[in-house]
């Protein structure tokens, strides 16, 4: 059975699970497909840092097809490949590093998985890559071009390719954020669907540069053992995927929970059905994110990476070459033909966080502070509008309210840049925990918008 010759561009996972379903296909075709899109576009968007190696994968994918064929289905995406941002654990034995983006990372090893890689491989799921990603989600060197890595090179988008001379870090050409080799992978056909991580617009901003659905989950949903993290304060994890319904599917892995999909209603406008639109809607500006007039953002940030972030990064291994930020630094320094190549010969947000000393409790103030004053300003939006979720561009700073509250923002395609063809979209916040409310605004809008857009790889 040689099986469908499915687009790798535009057929969804749950598109092929009904291959599969059908007996149509098998995962072991599936990867193999998978394998020509990435020998053919890899080379030029340079999207996989660490590649999984071809015999273990098609080994799972068999040992996979071999239960479904016993009747015995794990999950919704059983036999599906997924792309792993770089910054998820993976146990050696299953042959992909895990670097965070940096050569001082090179040579860590583990004999366990991440909790979430566990989570989705006891899931059926079958990882056929890391992503390349900004080098540790841009706590390195502050003007970074997104999708860089000393050690994975720059990601480039599908829809552009080369990025302008000159080009300003979120300019049109920039693929955007730190999980940008995983939206990259998603768009070009190299796997069905992705995990990234998101800080403030890690996800959101490259999955709508990809043309993706996307959604990062609320902070503390998932069990975030084994995952890099640069503050435990905003990071969150989530899906990226070429439908609602791929989203959908792979947040009830990884909750845990099945939503109604029957209540997921193909509504003809989203004025229909009881949903009330209000435009436009207000919130306070990011300005007043502060804890009694003092900026929080950054010093949560600088002081959770040293103290937190890293810490326990290294400490998930069960080997590795750094033991703390200080060593990075210094690996960086005596390494810096590789480490810190032109233009990127600076290691300056590295080194900020090594002068965070304040005391645990004046950070502990600023986070419970802050969390407070960001979810004040959000619930009072929602509140006052008399709404449950609120839409912005994807290129807007609703992202960072988001990261601020600790609540979940979704993201959904809406076109393209005329100029050089590069998507955009939008991006969709909700309280804590209402991940469901985003689901079903991103089914409803699929069902009435045009198409994704395509990237043109020819």
């Amino acid at each position: 059975m040689d099986g469908p010759r499915f687009n790798v561009l535009t057929t969804t996972a749950a598109d092929l699970q009904r291959l599969l379903a059908e007996n149509k296909t098998t995962s072991v075709q599936i990867v193999q497909r998978y394998f020509e899109q990435i020998d053919r576009h890899e080379p030029a968007l340079n999207a996989l840092i660490s590649p999984a190696p071809r015999d273990k994968v098609l080994r799972a994918a068999a040992a996979l097809d071999e239960e479904r064929s016993r009747g015995s289905v794990r999950s919704a995406f059983h036999g599906i490949p997924i792309v792993l941002k770089d910054s998820f654990i993976t146990a050696s034995h299953l042959g992909m590093s895990t670097t965070a983006g940096s050569w001082a990372f090179v040579g860590a090893s583990s004999t366990k998985n991440s909790t979430i890689a566990q989570l989705l491989i006891d899931a059926g799921l079958i990882i056929i890559g890391k992503a390349n990603m900004t080098e540790f989600a841009g706590m390195k060197m502050t003007m970074m071009m997104p999708g860089w890595s000393s050690h994975g090179g720059q990601t480039l988008s599908p829809y552009v390719g080369k990025i302008e001379d000159n080009e300003a870090l979120l300019g049109h050409s920039a693929p955007g954020g730190s999980s940008t080799g995983s939206a990259v992978a998603v768009a070009a056909g190299f796997s069905a669907v992705a995990m990234g991580t998101e800080t403030i617009g890690s996800i959101v901003t490259p999955s709508t540069r990809a043309g993706l659905y996307a959604l990062k989950l609320t902070r503390g949903a998932l069990d975030g053992t084994g995952v890099y993290t640069m503050s435990e304060f905003f990071d969150s994890t989530g899906p990226m995927a070429k439908s609602s319904a791929d989203v959908r599917l792979m947040t009830e892995i990884l909750l845990k929970r099945n939503f109604d999909s029957a209540n997921f209603g193909t509504w003809k406008g989203l004025s229909k059905d009881g949903c009330s639109l209000k435009y436009p809607a207000e919130m306070a500006d990011v300005g007043k994110l502060t804890v009694d007039g003092e900026q929080a953002i950054m010093p949560i940030a600088y002081w959770e990476f040293r103290n937190v972030g890293i810490i326990r990064f290294i400490e998930s291994f069960d080997q590795c070459p750094v033991r703390n930020a200080e060593d990075i630094v210094k690996f960086n320094k005596e390494n810096s033909d590789k480490a810190m190549p032109a233009p990127y010969t600076e290691q300056n947000d590295l080194e900020k966080s090594l002068g965070c000393n304040d005391e645990p409790g004046k950070i502990e103030a600023l986070r419970n502070g802050l969390r407070h004053v960001a979810q004040e300003i959000v619930d009072t939006a929602f509140d006052t509008q008399g709404v449950n979720i609120i839409v912005a561009p994807g290129d807007s700073s609703l992202c960072i309210h988001a990261a601020a509250a600790g609540y979940p923002i979704a993201t959904a395609p809406i076109g393209q840049l005329r100029y050089n063809g590069r998507p955009f979209g939008m991006c969709i916040l909700a309280r804590a925990n209402d991940e469901e409310s985003l689901l079903r605004f991103m089914a409803a809008y699929e069902a009435v918008a045009a198409p994704r857009p395509v990237p043109n790889l020819s």
